[in-house]
């Protein structure tokens, strides 16, 4: 199986001297292709700090990190933003729609800046619209739809250009339970259809059920990690069993 993202010795430090925070300390993480991962911990465990290093929207102190044999932390600011555009797709809780756009006009963007062909950008935006249930709504402009279709627009948009990872910022934050599950539902099948590779942060272990592996994440150190077996069910009942004893979060995990 081929690995989409290596984490080697990842460690990142805030502060000045005497005053010094390590928010990661010594990550070592690999990702497979076709992998649906969560990562969780309580709030202040480095989980959105891993996710920017991937991400490229920050650096580490020290260590590498390799994205489809890339090594990211070596790319100038060119090369960086073409990596994330071609190499990343991006959901995020707040959207990140452009409200001047329609929802097709938002989800082709990124291949509308690659300059890619007309016929090929119909095609793609074809299948990922049905897949994700969006078609009757691709006139349409963001005010016009309600979260939940936001957020698969984004999905959409995510997915479009085919990236050896997408990643997931707290995607059910903004939504209600219903739209959650929806959407949940959504990247679940975008990952068995497509072998799409799914890296998602989240506090709700609702959200991580859905996921095929779990890891979890304690005063920026890998504590362990889950594996999916059994029923969704069952798998939830261990997240929350996990999350118990890391403490923090429990209040709002349910």
């Amino acid at each position: 199986m081929d690995t989409v993202l290596t984490a080697t010795n990842l460690r990142k430090v805030y502060g000045s001297r005497g005053n010094l925070y390590a928010a990661l300390n010594s990550i070592d993480l690999e990702i497979e292709k076709g992998e649906f991962t969560a990562i969780m911990g309580p709030s202040g465990a480095g989980k959105t700090t891993l996710l920017n290093i991937i991400s490229t929207i920050d650096f580490p102190t020290s260590g590498t990190v390799m994205v489809d044999g890339q090594n990211i932390s070596k790319m100038n600011e060119n090369e960086l933003s073409d990596f994330r555009r071609k190499k990343l797709g991006f959901i995020f809780q707040d959207f990140n729609l452009l409200d001047t756009l329609t929802v097709k006009e938002n989800i082709i963007l990124p291949l509308t800046l690659s300059s890619v062909k007309h016929t090929d950008i119909e095609r793609k935006l074809n299948e990922v619209s049905e897949m994700l249930g969006i078609k009757d709504i691709l006139q349409k402009y963001p005010m016009e739809i309600s979260g939940g279709q936001k957020q698969r627009t984004a999905a959409a948009r995510a997915v479009i250009n085919n990236p050896a990872l997408i990643l997931a910022d707290e995607p059910t934050g903004a939504l209600d339970s219903r739209s959650s599950a929806d959407l949940l539902g959504c990247l679940e099948n975008l990952n068995k259809t497509n072998n799409s590779t799914i890296l998602m942060v989240t506090h709700d272990a609702f959200a991580a059920s859905y996921c095929k592996r779990i890891i979890f994440i304690k005063d920026g150190v890998l504590f362990t990690e889950l594996y999916r077996s059994g029923t969704r069910k069952e798998f939830f009942q261990k997240i929350l069993d996990v999350l118990k004893t890391l403490g923090g979060d429990n209040s709002d995990i349910i």
